[in-house]
């Protein structure tokens, strides 16, 4: 039985951080988020498009990806008659990057085909190998190293499987190392953000002394090749994020041996159709594949939890509770991780958590719908 759309409806939140969180290109405190619920049938579907408020981790931002939505993406995919979600991603396939967007309502529809059928969002993708998802945490760029370490401290207490931390230039080695005296044994990984260059391979290469389990995105966010040379220089895996938007750069950058492990964020490929793809690729490579968040709401959150079900996700994701984030998440019940640092995954219909009306109201920036 097909899926015929009769309306889509765009709203942007805002949401205020429980704390900040700053990376190599920035500092946010609050995020817009564009929320895309899609009706057939009597049915609604959700999903989020992860762009930043900037155009700053990759092209996209808030304010351009309403636009793309509304204008471009929303208009191709409402009053279509659908033989299921596979079939929203080509209907935009046309469309020049804009991933996130485009991502953002593919993500929907295959929420709704869920709830339809009646059956888990990570059913109806094809998951479930893992039915409790191992968590890690990312930790930004803080005021001190003894924040830092502080905020470490914590995580562990609650658990957290492995720790990621970004770095930078000024905030790299030397703070890796007050963080391995301090946790000699813990799973640690660091995050450039493309904030480095090949130039900067020796310094990078200092970080082999502290059996990270990954390097991630060290150099440009479009760059394949350097990475492949920056690899051939160190012992630590490049884990690539970034430049990796669809299964044939992943295939690229698996034949020039650029990355040894591969981050899959739903918003940055374009939504599960290619997310699929890119793990398939991966798992037949034997690259590991772990899922990156992009301080999500508990409807992105819960979209990631689906994805993280798959059987190549072997490695613990940034896929945490609702409460490092926010004071209130807009799902009933939020997500919470286990003592034991995992997230058991819910059985329920669809994204397998109630969606807050209320709360998104009290949230509301901006509404329009495209029937």
């Amino acid at each position: 039985m097909g899926l015929k759309i009769e309306k889509i409806t765009l709203r942007q939140i805002r949401m205020p951080l429980v704390h900040f969180f700053e990376t190599s290109f920035g500092r946010t405190t609050e995020r817009h988020i564009i929320l895309v619920e899609v009706a057939a049938d009597g049915i609604s579907g959700w999903g989020e498009v992860t762009a930043g408020e900037n155009p700053f981790y990759n092209e996209e931002w808030t304010e351009a990806a309403w636009i793309i939505l509304r204008d471009y993406v929303a208009p191709r995919v409402a009053g279509r008659k659908l033989a299921g979600p596979e079939e929203v991603a080509p209907l935009s396939q046309h469309i020049r990057g804009h991933r996130m967007a485009r991502g953002g309502l593919e993500t929907a529809v295959w929420d709704l085909a869920a709830r339809r059928n009646g059956v888990p969002l990570w059913s109806e993708i094809g998951g479930g190998d893992h039915k409790e998802i191992a968590c890690g945490v990312s930790i930004g760029i803080q005021d001190s190293v003894a924040q830092l370490l502080e905020k470490i401290e914590t995580e562990l207490a609650a658990g957290y499987q492995r720790i990621k931390i970004k770095i930078k230039p000024g905030w790299d080695v030397d703070v890796i190392r007050e963080v391995r005296r301090r946790f000699p044994s813990i799973r640690l990984m660091a995050d450039a953000n493309s904030a480095y260059t090949l130039a900067d391979s020796d310094r990078l290469r200092q970080l082999d002394e502290f059996y990270l389990m990954m390097i991630e995105q060290p150099l440009s966010d479009d760059d394949i090749i350097d990475h492949a040379v920056l690899q051939s220089r160190l012992e630590t895996p490049i884990c690539l994020d970034e430049c990796i938007r669809s299964a044939r750069h992943a295939e690229q950058a698996i034949r020039l041996k650029a990355c040894r492990i591969i981050n899959i964020k739903l918003g940055r490929v374009g939504g599960f159709l290619e997310a699929r793809r890119v793990h398939d690729l991966a798992a037949h490579a034997g690259i590991p594949v772990w899922c990156g968040g992009m301080l999500e709401s508990g409807i992105g959150r819960a979209h990631n939890i689906a994805l993280s079900t798959l059987p190549n996700f072997t490695l613990p994701g940034d896929v945490s509770a609702s409460k490092r984030y926010w004071a209130q998440d807009i799902i009933d019940p939020p997500v919470e991780v286990t003592p034991r640092g995992t997230i058991v995954v819910s059985r329920d219909p669809g994204l397998g958590y109630g969606i807050d009306r209320d709360y998104i109201g009290r949230l509301l920036v901006r509404e329009e719908t495209v029937s």
